[in-house]
């Protein structure tokens, strides 16, 4: 984990480069200990990253939380829709991205034609473009550890949900055009991220989060483990996730150490998933090599397995109109894994509905959402009645 000392020379570099930006932000002494949301640095948004229907795309520096409970920095994207905005601003789409990697090159915010996320991010840049067209800001964190100091705490609920409701606010901090109410969006990790954003407290006093949309949820990775020493179909496929979720867990609970769980053949393919590779390079990398001597045979997983169930999304308390959308082709996160989560939480949330979609795979699915997660979302800014399925 990173040092308070750390942690505070990434919130000066953060100051010092908005001089270079020429984005007015308050010096370091006026950050109080624990505020989130505050814009510290702004500037141009270079490579693939900046949305083509956007009037304006800008990189942010803000303040969050992380989680250890203590002051972070977090980086991030902000698109501006073209046009005049309505009367109560323009409403925000904040989007928690699915698994890029732990590594500071799969940061989205540094996505560029040939960087080593782009295969996924592309994807994800031509869904949130449409939003843009249909005249939502858009708003995209990096998450915790993602291009900042720190590891990156993959698949922690809370950390997730902080990251994402603090750009909104740093957003607003940027411009003024942009309005209170938002809403989250998020596919596979950030589909777990939308889920712990809708779950959250609310603080009333600034911004108001108004629905949620998660496609293809990411849950039931507390089995992944036990999954891939055992060798089962699908491991050599789960196994460039073990290596995110080992670097993460690392990440959120110093006191589970991977090196101490792994065979020396696979240490390489932990310390490229810390430093160089995201999950494209780390499936190259596990390409021919056996699942079952992935892990020592006297590892003890039981800690790694604790944690990672601590982080499961079964057991929220949803608190906003939520719909989860989830391809039947999706060999990821599973449909079967899906419904067993939407019948947990509706046991104690009622308005969350589901649609699902025929012959979708696991990105497939954002273009084929896109229609039913935007008139979800007009919906509710409409002030109709969402609709239900529990």
């Amino acid at each position: 984990m990173t040092s308070i000392r750390t942690r505070a020379a990434g919130l000066a570099a953060a100051v010092a480069c908005a001089a270079t930006f020429g984005t007015a932000v308050p010096a370091q002494a006026d950050v109080p200990p624990g505020h989130r949301g505050r814009l510290l640095a702004a500037g141009p948004v270079a490579g693939t990253a900046a949305l083509p229907s956007a009037a304006a795309n800008r990189t942010v520096t803000y303040t969050s939380e992380g989680a250890n409970g203590r002051p972070i920095t977090v980086t991030g994207t902000v698109a501006i829709p073209p046009g005049t905005p309505p009367r109560d601003g323009w409403p925000v789409l904040s989007w928690a991205h699915g698994t890029t990697g732990t590594a500071d090159v799969c940061a989205p915010s540094a996505d560029t034609a040939d960087g080593p996320a782009h295969d996924y991010l592309a994807v994800t840049e031509r869904y949130l473009d449409r939003w843009v067209a249909q005249g939502y800001a858009v708003v995209q964190t990096d998450y915790e550890g993602l291009g900042t100091p720190g590891g990156h705490p993959y698949m922690h609920g809370r950390s997730e949900a902080n990251a994402v409701v603090d750009i909104v606010r740093a957003a607003r901090d940027l411009d003024r055009r942009i309005g209170r109410d938002w809403y989250v969006a998020g596919h596979s990790q950030g589909g777990h991220a939308a889920l712990f954003t809708a779950a959250a407290d609310r603080t009333p006093r600034d911004v108001r989060l108004r629905g949620a949309l998660a496609l293809a949820p990411g849950s039931q990775t507390s089995a992944t483990p036990e999954y891939v020493r055992a060798g089962l179909p699908g491991a050599r496929a789960a196994m460039p996730f073990l290596f995110v979720l080992l670097t993460g867990a690392e990440a959120a609970e110093p006191s589970i150490v991977p090196e101490d769980l792994l065979t020396d053949g696979a240490l390489p393919m932990l310390e490229a998933a810390r430093t160089s590779a995201c999950t494209y390079g780390l499936r190259r990398m596990a390409e021919g090599f056996d699942p079952a001597k992935v892990f020592r045979p006297d590892a003890d997983l039981r800690p790694l397995v604790a944690y990672l169930r601590s982080q499961e999304p079964a057991g929220l308390h949803l608190r906003v109109p939520t719909l989860v959308l989830q391809g039947t082709a999706d060999t990821l996160v599973s449909p079967e894994a899906t419904k067993l989560l939407l019948g947990d939480l509706c046991e104690r949330y009622g308005t969350i509905a589901h649609r699902e979609y025929e012959g979708a795979d696991h990105r497939a699915l954002l273009d084929a959402s896109f229609t039913d997660g935007l008139r979800y979302v007009e919906g509710l800014r409409k002030g109709e009645s969402p609709p239900s399925d529990c």
